[in-house]
């Protein structure tokens, strides 16, 4: 296992750098650079600062959704990347997080801290293992584990093992990579994946701190109260995530809509929400799309970035929504950048937050 970082951009599918669609022109740079791993993903609902949302609910509003790309590798190999990557970045956020990255079946495994993280396999979309996706047998092991929620997040450009696996027209797409992202406790997530890698081609997984903060609307903990800058003056923003599957209504209506739409009204720096292809979180069985169900019963996952100051005032909205359902999570983000006209907030030299 060795130290790496997470970069995380988020920006808008119409945007464009020197003529040619930002998502392209990040993708190419990733492949340059040979990364360990990367995925770009299609949102399906999303606002920034500028509060404008982008969603496929609506017809108007669906031709700029929101896409978010994550790359993974060494610092050393993502700090070089930066400079180009805030440079192209004309609007949106990026956000470094600290990471292990395992690229093998090491004997034994170093998660972080005492309680709980956040495990991430990238796979490819159309690996098998005894003729099954091998996705679904990584969902039905985590599961059985006891790991609190797992969900699989479908790519459509991406790295693995620094070479480039982009989805094309008229084409299976075998190897374009997605993201199954998984939490429970640090104990057993690290036996689950002493089990899972030896039976996964060319493993790529990643661990990270997290705070589990609510479980089937039961609340555990709320996030960390941490101070807005390190001794050093760095900002520290906060992220929290919330797991659940499409068909959780609040007031009626989708529980991420709602989320969103609350987030919004009380300004919000920016939430995003990406659509799964299978999944669970608490004690509900995995799930997805299934021919002829007329409701969707994939799983969301929704992201909101802010101060932590911020961070605090929007995880009572959460508390409030997920009353019923969900899993919810905060983790730290020891690095930010968010962009917009006119607005240009953070940096994205690492803090460190106290403990």
């Amino acid at each position: 296992m060795t130290d790496c970082l997470k970069l995380t951009v988020y920006f808008d599918e119409s945007d464009r750098a020197g003529g040619r669609m930002l998502s392209d022109v990040l993708l190419d740079l990733f492949e340059e650079h040979e990364l360990q791993a990367a995925v770009l993903m299609r949102a399906v609902e999303g606002f920034g600062l500028e509060q404008q949302l982008r969603t496929d609910r609506f017809l108007t509003l669906s031709e700029d959704l929101p896409l978010v790309a994550v790359a993974v590798d060494t610092r050393e190999r993502i700090e070089v990347l930066l400079p180009d990557v805030t440079r192209l970045v004309a609007g949106g956020l990026i956000t470094l997080e600290r990471a292990r990255l395992v690229h093998d079946a090491p004997a034994t495994i170093d998660m972080p801290g005492p309680e709980a993280a956040k495990l991430t396999l990238y796979l490819g979309r159309d690996e098998r293992i005894d003729g099954r996706a091998t996705y679904l047998e990584v969902v039905d092991h985590l599961r059985r584990s006891g790991v609190a929620g797992a969900t699989v997040l479908l790519g459509v450009d991406g790295m693995a093992h620094g070479r480039r696996r982009r989805a094309r027209f008229f084409s299976r797409n075998a190897d374009v990579p997605l993201m199954v992202v998984s939490v429970g406790p640090a104990a057993v997530l690290s036996a689950a994946l002493r089990e899972l890698l030896p039976i996964v081609r060319e493993p790529i997984a990643t661990i990270e701190r997290v705070r589990v903060c609510k479980r089937d609307g039961r609340l555990l903990a709320e996030p960390r109260h941490v101070p807005e800058t390190d001794d050093a003056g760095l900002g520290i923003w906060q992220k929290l995530m919330v797991y659940a599957g499409e068909q959780a209504r609040y007031g009626g209506h989708p529980l991420y809509t709602q989320l969103l739409r609350r987030l919004r009204e009380e300004n919000a720096g920016g939430a995003t929400a990406l659509r799964g292809i299978w999944g669970f979180s608490g004690d509900h069985p995995p799930h997805g799309d299934r021919f002829p169900a007329v409701r969707r019963r994939v799983p969301v996952v929704t992201t909101i970035v802010d101060t932590p100051e911020r961070v605090q005032r929007w995880f009572r909205i959460v508390d409030e929504l997920t009353v019923e359902a969900g899993l919810v999570t905060s983790e730290l983000v020891p690095a930010f950048l968010a962009v917009a006209p006119q607005t240009r907030v953070g940096g994205l030299r690492l803090g460190r937050p106290p403990g």
